[in-house]
């Protein structure tokens, strides 16, 4: 069993007592995981859609806490997980994956990730990201249905990224402010720091396995420059331990699942990345299986600030002088010895 408390940290609010009311009176029971997420009992995903009161709560819970965990949808099928993830965000299912042939029904819109091979794919996600980051408008939502719990671990950490934001120093608040993530596989651009579209708490935003270039621009707004090698690794590392030091300080979490277990993360609210554990081989672990859905943003575009463009061409010559350009796959390896997959 997990050993999650009800003791919160001040760095990311308890649910609202009203959400927890609404969400009461449909029958379901809310409970806050320590120091982020919330577990809820009492709604079957397999149900039909809650009424929209109901979906609002979860999701203003999800934006402030970051991820819900829905216990006990141990029966959940692959068409039923997509029907409950389109309760959320744009309402829409927003799939860009490839299909693993052990996948049931070859349901499209199910990513199945696994530490042994025959099962799914293997070794994804090991460094902090969000995922969709190479899209103008990221997932709004993510679901990980566990399918099968190894016997000896393999989790998913969480880090919020609101209460990270919160953790930096002013003079570094204000700089990072000024960055522009540059994707390496798609050349979308996005802010490193937002407002979160629906808490409206401002929050850091990196993928630590898919960044190709990171633009400071000035603090008068009028210039734009590539930040050099050394200064995109100190950045990386930052950003790493950054949300390293949520477990330290109240806002990050490795969340060991249970049977049955259906999370739901906001994706502008919460970084994650697998356990060591997550990757390591089922002779060892035990097996692991679990299948993704990832749902449309109820917006066109994460844009970047500063008039930036939303796309830059990360495959050809950089436009804006020297500093790392680094297009396809992982992007700009940031830490030789660390695994990069996404």
């Amino acid at each position: 069993m997990n050993s999650h408390t009800e003791q919160l940290a001040p760095a990311v609010p308890a649910p609202a007592p009203e959400h927890v009311a609404i969400v009461e009176q449909a029958g379901g029971r809310l409970a806050a995981l320590s120091p982020i997420g919330a577990s809820l009992r009492g709604i079957d995903l397999r149900a039909p859609r809650p009424d929209a009161a109901v979906i609002a709560a979860l999701e203003s819970v999800m934006a402030a806490r970051g991820f819900l965990v829905f216990k006990d949808q141990q029966t959940l099928s692959t068409d039923e997980l997509v029907n409950a993830s389109v309760w959320w965000g744009g309402r829409a299912m927003h799939s860009t994956h490839g299909v693993h042939p052990a996948t049931p029904d070859g349901n499209r819109h199910i990513f199945r990730l696994s530490n042994e091979h025959s099962h799914g794919i293997p070794g994804v996600g090991p460094q902090f990201h969000n995922d969709g980051a190479f899209c103008d408008a990221p997932f709004s939502h993510v679901a990980y249905h566990i399918v099968r719990v190894p016997e000896h671990g393999g989790g998913t950490v969480f880090a919020h990224l609101g209460a990270a934001f919160a953790a930096l120093p002013p003079a570094k608040q204000a700089y990072w402010a000024r960055l522009t993530s540059v994707n390496s596989t798609t050349g979308v651009a996005h802010p490193l720091v937002h407002d979160h579209p629906l808490s409206g708490r401002r929050s850091v935003w990196l993928h630590l396995g898919m960044t190709g270039a990171v633009i400071e621009t000035s603090p008068a707004g009028d210039r734009h420059r590539l930040l050099e090698a050394e200064e995109l690794r100190q950045l990386c590392r930052d950003y790493n331990e950054l949300l390293e030091a949520g477990f330290s300080n109240g806002y990050t979490l490795a969340y060991e699942y249970e049977p049955g277990d259906c999370i739901f993360i906001d994706n502008y609210a919460v970084a994650h990345r697998a356990t060591a554990e997550a990757h390591r081989p089922a002779a060892e672990q035990g097996l692991r299986i679990m299948h993704r859905a990832t749902v449309a943003a109820p917006f066109e575009a994460f844009e970047p600030h500063f008039g930036l463009p939303q796309h830059l061409p990360i495959h050809r010559p950089s436009p804006l002088g020297p500093g790392v350009w680094q297009p396809g796959g992982i992007g700009f390896r940031w830490d030789a010895s660390a695994p990069m997959q996404n």
